[in-house]
């Protein structure tokens, strides 16, 4: 499925390709005129928009896994909001190059993952009292933003407003080669946490049974899920709602172990993302629709949902 999506993104737009001339064309086999808009502006797009998914699906699973809340995820908890603030700083007032945006956003996010942490400490971690510090937190970023793009040049300000929106418009390859590192090391190190991610399933008190050092392992996790998220929102904007939906559908599919849970979910995030960003650039073609619109639509009426269930439960 995410594969004829691909080829469908990367072929889709102003200037329509077939199936066969796209797939030549990512090959490096097809006609000149179709590779430089197959291979210079559409494919690093369509790359951008599964790396981003994938990594924000997994970002979610492991939060959802270290704090045994189904509504955790890097929008809730307030990460994407640390990292955009970051991210929007750098860019209106810094202007630093585009390459150093990730290492902004990861500041950021980590910053509000260390508080969310703090604060929702009272011996032991409590999942609910994170959730809520973490919006309080996540609101106190959009505010913040506010007053920064209030106060910025013009310019750079609608550059981070279109940012913020999560758009992938004109994403490039500039864009692709300083997230792939974030995304190699960052993505099989989350998998290489699925026993650990088992054991945190269970009670505190098993875990530490288990011989699991609980409080080590979350940190940890932790940190790989803030990478992660603030890599792909300083290389995306601020798409949300895919860390929360994905691991859910993922569990539906597969069941709770994470060997299976984690890739399936990025997957998912990637199909999520890659077909959000197709909606958004052909539903009201020419005027694009960011995907992170899209994703808010649809992420919105599931998170109700799952409020609903949470509560029903």
């Amino acid at each position: 499925m995410i594969i004829v999506l691909f080829i469908l993104q990367v072929g889709t737009g102003e200037y329509a390709i077939s199936p066969l001339d796209t797939t030549k064309s990512i090959l490096g086999i097809g006609q000149p005129d179709h590779d430089f808009i197959i291979r210079t502006l559409r494919l690093p797009r369509a790359l951008i928009a599964i790396c981003v998914g994938a990594c924000l699906a997994a970002a979610g699973t492991l939060l959802q896994g270290i704090t045994r809340n189904p509504l955790a995820s890097p929008s809730v908890i307030g990460l994407n909001a640390g990292a955009a603030l970051c991210a929007v700083i750098f860019i209106v007032w810094v202007q630093i190059p585009s390459y150093w945006l990730p290492f902004a956003a990861f500041g950021g996010a980590i910053l509000v993952a260390f508080l969310s942490y703090v604060l929702a400490w009272k011996k032991g971690l409590s999942p609910i009292r994170m959730v809520l510090v973490g919006i309080g937190i996540a609101s106190i970023c959009h505010g913040l933003i506010t007053i920064v793009t209030t106060s910025g040049n013009i310019r750079l300000v609608n550059q981070a407003t279109i940012w913020m929106t999560g758009s992938l418009y004109g994403r490039s390859w500039e864009q692709l080669w300083p997230y792939l590192p974030w995304v190699m090391i960052f993505l099989p190190i989350a998998w290489l946490c699925y026993r650990r991610l088992d054991i945190l399933s269970l009670d505190d008190q098993t875990s530490t049974g288990l011989g699991s050092r609980i409080h080590s392992s979350r940190s940890w996790i932790l940190f790989i899920a803030v990478a992660l998220a603030g890599s792909s929102v300083a290389t995306a904007g601020t798409i949300g709602f895919v860390g929360l939906m994905a691991p859910h559908i993922a569990r539906q599919l597969v069941g709770e172990k994470h060997a299976v849970l984690i890739p399936t979910a990025a997957l998912l995030g990637a199909l999520i993302v890659l077909a959000s960003d197709f909606v958004g650039r052909t539903a009201l073609a020419p005027i694009e629709i960011p995907c992170g619109l899209i994703t808010a639509i649809l992420g919105g009426p599931y998170m109700l949902y799952l409020l609903v269930r949470v509560r029903n439960q």
